[in-house]
This record gives structure tokens, sequence and C-alpha cells, in this order.
């Protein structure tokens, strides 16, 4: 009797590990995909010009760039304040980062003012 469950809680073990094992390779399967549709759902809306400006996104938003030159991811910039940046960071223009080349925003884009100018060094 004590042989038979014994039996019987390692086959519910495995079970168990074998149900999980499953389960997860699922959540793989389904993350994968919904990262490929994500991916192709960006390129079809990414827009990298607006009206001949450069789009880009800074932060996590869209903004339009009119040079000189071109922006590249990392390069810093200063925005125009709007409401939520007068509550974050004070009244006036204020800096960001360029997070990604083009924008899937489909609204009206605000215009970066200009490039950050490089940090001071501490002498």
């Amino acid at each position: 009797m004590e042989a038979y469950q014994q039996g019987m809680e390692t086959g519910r073990a495995k079970e168990r590990e074998w149900r999980q094992r499953t389960e997860a390779a699922q959540i793989e399967h389904l993350e994968r995909q919904i990262r490929t549709l994500r991916e192709e759902l960006d390129a079809k809306n990414r827009r990298f010009d607006v009206d001949g400006d450069q789009a880009v996104t800074v932060d996590g938003y869209g903004y339009r760039w009119r040079g000189p030159g071109t922006l590249e991811v990392g390069d810093r910039v200063l925005l125009p304040e709007n409401h939520v940046s007068a509550l974050r960071h004070g009244s006036g223009p204020f800096p960001g980062t360029v997070t990604e080349l083009g924008t899937t925003y489909t609204g009206t884009l605000s215009r970066i003012i200009s490039r950050a100018p490089a940090p001071r060094q501490a002498n």
C-alpha cells in the first residue's frame, strides 16, 4: 500500500512538473507572437518623415526635427514647454533624449527646439 501511495505521489509530481513546463512553453510562444505582431504593426505605422521634418521619439513621445543634420538615438535635445513639463521641470524648454528613430504617434507633433548643449565638465 505504501509503494502504491508513493507511486501516486510521484506520478502527480511528474504531472505537475510536465504541466508547468508545457504552460511555460505556451507562454513563451505567445510572448514571441505578441512581439512579432507588435514589430509588424510598428513597421506599418512608423513615420520617419513628417512634411519634410525628421520624426523621432524622445523619451516615449513623438517629435519633429528640422535640422541642421539628422538626429540619432541617444542625442540630447531641448523640447518646448508643455503643460506636463511645466509641472515636472518648471517653465521653459526641457531636455530629452532621442530613444527611437521615427514615431508611431499619428497626431500633431511638436517641434524640437534644438540639440541640447553638452553638459559642463566639473573642474
